[in-house]
């Protein structure tokens, strides 16, 4: 074994960015791609569109200043001539390329004005007899004035001094067909010229193999870990006592799904458990996830306990309180509503009856966490639309009771993959069953160039007697582009349509202004509502048939079906009208695609992971947590399923080898996972 290189603390900076904290993770930060440099390929051979490498000696070096200020070069092989050309470059430059230098280039080359080109190619002064590199040159990730040289020199050093014995059983690697750890890794940093490139950039080789086996065996062995000291912790048992949830389900006007009454025991069972529930609770739009969530609250509170019921927004959190409000009132049971936009007043009165107990049942947004409200015994969480709170968010509401169980709901349908993969350290339940009487939502796809058809349909459906919703587009996520663009399409659409009633619903909106523009739709006052996209989650207005997604495009593929399961609420037929703009992109063009031939959330969610990936999908859960560097859930999933089933195996029988694993991925990364 060699001796570790000294790093300098700025170069230990430049790692740090790249998440490389110690050496160990120098070994495990592999490359993006390979240049071979093994062989030189001559002049006259080299076809434009490949990459390759040349040699030859500089005949001509100038800087030219037209159309642009730019150094060209000729380097030439026998009678063969190549031109080099750099739009960006140094003095130090000009001197490695002058005229008489023997000269290596890798680059593409392709045709330009004068014959054959490279532009920018890597360059590098030899002698005639300097010798080629033995193996393919690994290109890293990398962050500015951190060269590839020295993350190279890092990196070799580290494979040379750093012990790489397998922490995984020997037996347990034959019966698995597994590669040889060490000789995986230094195969992927340095791999001979005989394996193509080709092969390790599509990470089909067998060492990729092994390295994402052992990547999704540490995310597996982690989940589980978590999983086992939270059953450690000590929560409030909660059993049921059936008096208030019986009440509740006999004044109810409709029956609880076979998919909802599944999920309920679940509930109950976990709820009296003295250990924490966390339960992910999955349910398609208009699955009925909130009555499962109140009849969850119910068994809270018939222990003496209080329950705390958060949504990411205002008109989603005060859907709940209103719907909650009806449901439990005649039981005896007051909610108390709390968000950031109350007045001072209302809100210190709201927090004094939660701190004093004098309310069992809070419904709010992020303001339930804020450090001036206490809970008085806080016995449940319950978390809507869980992945669009932060991780710190939903741990600072864990700390507002000694060890509350949480029910966390998402209406983001998470494909199988997905949940095995990332939710491996919560419990899942999921409503995969819609309530009796829900009508098929029609989706249509329209050109902005028919708009006027879509006015006049929307006409005909308001003044037959439904309603209707305009959704506007997205603006690059910025909430004063949103609001310009919702009032301009307010205007116009009352300009439109002068027989109709419409209102606005937008973010800008104060609580009571939103507030009473939701009552006003639901009551039927208003005929057509405009609003930005926080009309998302939580609107329940049955005679709305009829929804206008403008600019759909731009949306991605959950908020569309999120979108579109606003209507379809009651008996009447009801409609979806994408309304896109072209020219498309070949994602957009997919995504309407995907949305327009598909219904089942569960579907869309699988083919959103294929186009997306997990990052997007997974949503603020994974703040502060390691993403799959290596692994793709999508095309992996044979050696996800491995994994997990070893992943019980090492920790039942093997403990040392599961821990030295966790050492070797984990050791160095943030974990919020408990959360």
């Amino acid at each position: 074994m060699s001796q570790p290189l000294k790093i300098a603390p700025a170069t230990l900076a430049k790692l740090a960015k790249l998440g490389i904290h110690h050496r160990t993770d120098l070994l495990l930060h592999l490359p993006l791609r390979y240049e071979d440099e093994t062989h030189i390929t001559p002049i006259g051979e080299a076809l434009p569109g490949e990459t390759v490498q040349v040699q030859g000696e500089v005949t001509h070096c100038e800087v030219m200043f037209r159309p642009r200020r730019t150094l060209v070069c000729r380097i030439q092989q026998g009678s063969d001539e190549l031109t080099l050309r750099f739009l960006n470059f140094y003095p130090s430059q000009q001197k490695q390329l002058a005229v008489g230098k023997t000269i290596r280039a890798i680059g593409e080359v392709r045709g330009g004005f004068f014959g054959l080109e490279m532009v920018h190619p890597k360059c590098k002064a030899v002698d005639e007899d300097t010798p080629l590199p033995q193996s393919l040159s690994p290109v890293y990730p990398t962050t500015a004035g951190l060269s590839q040289t020295v993350l190279r020199k890092l990196i070799a050093n580290a494979l040379e001094s750093i012990p790489l014995s397998d922490t995984l059983p020997a037996a347990l690697i034959e019966r698995l067909a597994l590669a040889d750890f060490a000789d995986s890794l230094r195969l992927l940093h340095s791999p001979t010229p005989d394996i193509s490139a080709a092969t390790l950039e599509k990470r089909s080789h067998r060492a990729w193999r092994r390295i994402k086996f052992d990547e999704l065996l540490a995310q597996q062995l982690s989940m589980r870990v978590h999983h086992r000291e939270r059953s450690k912790r000590a929560a409030p048992a909660l059993p049921a006592h059936d008096k208030l949830t019986h009440v509740l389900l006999d004044k109810l006007p409709f029956r609880l799904t076979g998919a909802q009454q599944k999920v309920w025991r679940e509930i109950v069972h976990d709820l009296s458990q003295s250990h924490p529930m966390q339960r992910l609770l999955l349910g398609d739009v208009g699955s009925g996830k909130t009555i499962v969530a109140a009849l969850a609250a119910l068994q809270a509170i018939e222990n003496g306990y209080q329950i705390a019921f958060m949504a990411p927004t205002e008109i989603l959190a005060e859907q709940h309180y209103l719907k909650l409000h009806e449901w439990l009132t005649p039981l005896g049971i007051a909610p108390v509503w709390l968000s950031g936009s109350l007045k001072k007043k209302a809100k210190t009165e709201a927090a004094a009856r939660i701190a004093s107990g004098d309310t069992l049942l809070a419904i709010g947004t992020h303001a339930l966490f804020q450090k001036d409200v206490e809970f008085h015994k806080l016995g449940l969480a319950i978390i809507d639309e869980q992945h669009k709170f932060g991780v710190q968010q939903r741990l600072a509401l864990r700390n507002k009771g000694k060890e509350p169980h949480q029910l966390m709901m998402s209406a983001t349908p998470i494909p199988r993959t997905l949940a095995m993969s990332y939710y491996a350290d919560l419990d899942v339940s999921v409503i995969d069953e819609l309530p009796p009487g829900r009508t098929p939502i029609v989706t249509k796809l329209v050109s902005d160039a028919r708009r006027e058809e879509v006015f006049e349909r929307v006409r005909t459906a308001c003044l037959s007697g439904r309603q209707a919703y305009w959704v506007c587009p997205l603006i690059d996520e910025s909430e004063a582009l949103q609001l310009q663009t919702a009032l301009e399409t307010h205007a116009t659409l009352t300009e439109t349509f002068p027989e109709l009633r419409i209102g606005l619903a937008h973010g800008k909106l104060n609580s009571e202004e939103k507030a009473a523009t939701m009552a006003a739709f639901k009551s039927g006052e208003l005929q057509l509502l405009v609003a930005t996209t926080v009309i998302e989650v939580g609107v329940d207005v049955p005679n709305a048939s009829l929804m206008v997604i403008d600019h759909a495009e731009r949306m991605g593929l959950a908020q569309l079906h999120q979108l579109r399961g606003r209507v379809g609420r009651g008996a009447a037929e009801s409609m979806c009208v994408l309304l896109f703009q072209q020219p498309l992109s070949e994602l957009a063009r997919e995504r309407l695609r995907v949305i327009y031939e598909n219904t089942d959330g569960f579907i869309i969610a699988q083919q959103d992971l294929q186009l997306r990936g997990p990052g997007e999908l997974l949503g603020a859960r994974q703040s502060g947590v390691a993403m799959l560097r290596f692994a793709d859930i999508s095309e992996d999933e044979e050696l996800l399923d491995m994994a997990r089933e070893i992943a019980e195996e090492l920790l039942r029988d093997h403990p040392d080898a599961a821990c030295a694993h966790l050492q070797r991925w984990m050791a160095n990364k943030h974990d919020f996972l408990q959360v």
